[in-house]
């Protein structure tokens, strides 16, 4: 059975015919449901309980919000529900959120992107520590082009402390250190099958990036990964037989790095791209599809499932859990928004491929400086090229300090993290100004997190629609109190919500006239 409360009450078998009681048999999705005809056999009723008396035009058995994806997911990683926490960055996916997740029979990603190596090592020894008997949890490995070796030090890390679960995300292409993360481990079970020690989960919204997670890893990474002593011989070879993510979570348009494509077009693309690419290496393990983006609602669930999404990955709405790393300030911000509350602004760790992502936009001005900031490096070729008028303003309404100042706050910075970003800037003025505006997107997510009120129209708060979507769903219910907010009741919230939906898809398809609140729902409180 459930977790979930079941708000059905007594079973009745008595069939009904009015829209109103056939809108509230149709939510009794843990019975058995029979469609059947009034005397005369004019109209469609329901029954629930025993097959009823009369003629019985059909039945749909019992529907679980655990039977909503694929069960191979499920089964692979050690869950009861198809359902991921996505790794919100900078540790605001909490290893508490992560904990809660993984006691609750789901799966969920510590937010180790743009956290320093020392912060993602602790979390990922308090996780070891406090998850020791479970396997469903993990940690995110970010892209990074601008620090590759700090994203092989991580890929490490990860490794070596065993962490079961990996998220890799933002990639372009593959890298070393998501290859190693795919491969180190790999070896052959009693029955001839290759057995992964680690789930590499991928994340992409792009078809030529999921090919390249679909397909095995290329020979020349992995021979160079052998040659430096990352990898065995024979984990290389067996690589070369395997995809190197067995999991392709779709991302259409989320928070923080986003193409912003629609899910009902970028899903059906990469599942077709997936069977050509497992029949064409005759994989004899699945790859299943997962989706995320815009995943707000049960309706947004439900649409995803009916995709063939084998799991769902949840990630602006869990930024106001109450387990979340962020402060309350931005919290309560971001419980105002609506669904076109959002704008897209330049990406910190890309900022110099002009690679962007989606945040907040109500009540935070940060889109539009960042904007300025980007347009300046575009522009110019150093600091000092910046005419005297244009330095002005960036100075006083973004940076509110001094280039000189900013460049001071950011060598000490990078001297701690990665003194060859020092030298480098030195040497290149280009550099060295692109580090400090970007110092201004480092510290508004910061400021965000740690709820820097003097700062607050500079919050970097990532979000995608779904976050105005939820919060127009739970309007008048007890979710809308975010001390109600925990990420496990979000997430059987929505699951439940999204399994009473899909049934009633399924009583629609089979001609039950179901009346407009039958596809309607409202988060069920706690038991």
């Amino acid at each position: 059975m459930s977790v979930l409360p079941a708000p059905q009450g007594p079973v009745a078998h008595r069939p009904v015919f009015s829209p109103e009681e056939i809108a509230v048999r149709a939510r009794r999705i843990r019975e058995p449901v029979h469609i059947v005809t009034a005397p005369g056999g004019r109209e469609l009723g329901l029954a629930t309980g025993p097959v009823p008396d009369g003629p019985v035009l059909g039945t749909l058995p019992p529907l679980y919000p655990e039977w909503l994806g694929g069960r191979t997911f499920c089964e692979a990683h050690g869950v009861r529900f198809p359902y991921v926490a996505g790794e919100m960055a900078n540790g605001i996916a909490t290893t508490r959120m992560v904990s809660a997740m993984a006691r609750a029979e789901m799966l969920g990603f510590f937010g180790a992107g743009g956290l320093a190596y020392g912060e993602v090592e602790r979390a990922v020894h308090t996780l070891a520590r406090e998850l020791r008997s479970h396997t469903n949890w993990g940690v995110n490995l970010i892209h990074s082009p601008a620090e590759p070796a700090l994203e092989f030090r991580v890929a490490e890390l990860l490794l070596r402390c065993g962490v079961p679960r990996i998220s890799a995300s933002a990639f372009m292409e593959l890298t070393p250190a998501v290859v190693l993360c795919s491969a180190r481990g790999l070896s052959r079970g009693a029955d001839g099958r290759i057995v992964r020690r680690t789930g590499v989960l991928a994340k992409v919204s792009r078809p030529e990036v999921a090919e390249r997670f679909l397909s095995p890893a290329p020979a020349g990474l992995l021979d160079r990964l052998v040659r430096q002593g990352s990898l065995t011989a024979e984990e290389a070879r067996l690589a070369a037989q395997v995809p190197v993510a067995e999991d392709i979570t779709v991302e259409a348009d989320s928070g923080g790095h986003t193409d912003n494509r629609p899910l009902p077009a970028l899903l059906p693309r990469i599942a077709l791209l997936r069977d050509a690419v497992c029949r064409r290496f005759g994989y004899r393990a699945p790859v299943r599809i997962g989706a995320a983006g815009g995943l707000g609602t049960p309706d947004a669930l439900a649409a995803a499932f009916a995709l063939g999404a084998s799991y769902v990955v949840v990630g602006s709405v869990n930024q106001t859990a109450v387990e979340a790393g962020l402060s309350d300030d931005a919290k309560a911000m971001l419980c105002e928004a609506d669904v076109a509350d959002v704008a897209m602004a330049p990406a910190a760790d890309m900022f110099e491929l002009g690679v962007t992502l989606q945040v907040l936009s109500r009540g935070t001005m940060f889109a539009r400086r960042a904007g300025r900031l980007h347009t300046a490096y575009r522009t110019h070729a150093s600091l000092e090229e910046i005419p005297a008028a244009e330095r002005a303003v960036l100075e006083r309404d973004v940076l509110r300090a001094s280039f000189d100042e900013v460049w001071q706050r950011t060598r000490a910075f990078w001297e701690r993290r990665d003194p060859a970003q020092i030298s480098r800037a030195l040497a290149d003025p280009r550099h060295r100004m692109a580090l400090v505006f970007r110092w201004y997107l480092g510290s508004s997510s910061r400021w965000a997190i740690s709820g820097e009120t003097s700062r607050r129209t500079d919050y970097q708060i990532w979000c995608g629609p779904a976050m105005g979507a939820f919060n127009r769903w739970v309007a008048g219910s007890f979710l809308a109190e975010p001390a109600n907010r925990s990420v496990v009741r979000i997430a059987l919230s929505l699951l439940e919500g999204a399994a009473v939906l899909t049934r009633a898809h399924q009583l629609r398809a089979h001609g039950v006239p179901l009346p407009p609140e039958a596809f309607t729902c409202t988060p069920y409180g706690p038991a």
